[in-house]
């Protein structure tokens, strides 16, 4: 039987990802806060532009959370939560609140989750893009 070591998600991929959705931000002229989590949900880093939207901190860290607990970029469950999808109760079932905005994605590593990270402070589809960016960056 063969088994094989899953590599976490390091504070330095952390900061790779934090510094390639900042810098997709900065050229798309947007503010943001990201924030990283590791796969316990557990906070790896977090930063917030000097100019974002002080909300942007919060909604970062609950799309970041959001997508590691669903296991899903935060941009495909929006539908699934309004008042006639399946899962409409969701967004109030928990104790720590999620937040159905685009903008949170899932992080793998070798098929299996190891944390997410979120982008808050310009429209939706720009944090998900952000976000989607700061992914291929660690992809490389």
């Amino acid at each position: 039987m063969s088994t094989t070591t899953l590599t976490p998600l390091t504070t330095a991929d952390a900061e790779t990802l934090i510094s390639a959705a900042r810098n997709a931000a900065e050229a798309a002229g947007v503010t943001v806060s990201v924030t990283v989590l590791d796969a316990g949900g557990h906070l790896l880093a977090f930063r917030r532009d000097d100019r974002a939207v002080l909300i942007s901190g919060e909604t970062s860290t609950r799309k970041a959370y959001t997508a590691l607990q669903l296991d899903a970029p935060t941009a495909d469950l929006v539908d699934l939560v309004k008042p006639d999808g399946p899962f409409h109760t969701l967004t109030t079932a928990l104790d720590r609140p999620l937040l159905f905005i685009a903008g949170g994605v899932p992080v793998h590593r070798d098929g299996r989750l190891v944390g997410a990270i979120g982008v808050g402070g310009g429209a939706p589809d720009q944090d998900d893009s952000f976000a989607r960016a700061a992914l291929a960056e660690l992809s490389r």
